[in-house]
C-alpha cells in the first residue's frame, strides 16, 4: 500500500488532515479526538488509519472511525479530476 504523509490543509478557520491511501484520497479533522493533537503530524498505517503523534490512537482515513474508545473524527469527500483536488465542506 502507497499512502501519503498525512498534510495539514487550512481552509478559512477549518484544519484538516489530508492523506491518499493507494490511488485515493482522503481529507479527515486534523484533531484527534483523545488530546486535540494534529493528525497531521503523525503517519499512515498499512490499514489506511491516520496515527495520531502524541498517543498513538488510530483513526480510519475513510469513516474517521477511532479503533480505541475515543470519539471517531469527521470525514470530508474527496474528489480528483482533471481541474484539481476538491474537497467537500
Amino acid at each position: 500500500m502507497n499512502a501519503l504523509q498525512p498534510q495539514l490543509v487550512l481552509i478559512d478557520s477549518k484544519r484538516l488532515c489530508l492523506t491518499r491511501v493507494g490511488d485515493d484520497f482522503f481529507a479527515v479533522g486534523d484533531k484527534c479526538s483523545h488530546n486535540g493533537e494534529s493528525l497531521s503530524k503523525g503517519k499512515v498505517n498499512y490499514l489506511g488509519e491516520v496515527i495520531c503523534p502524541w498517543h498513538g490512537y488510530r483513526f480510519n482515513v475513510k469513516t474517521g472511525q477511532c479503533a480505541e474508545r475515543y470519539p471517531d473524527i469527521p470525514t470530508y469527500p474527496v474528489r480528483v479530476d482533471a481541474d484539481g483536488l476538491f474537497i467537500g465542506l
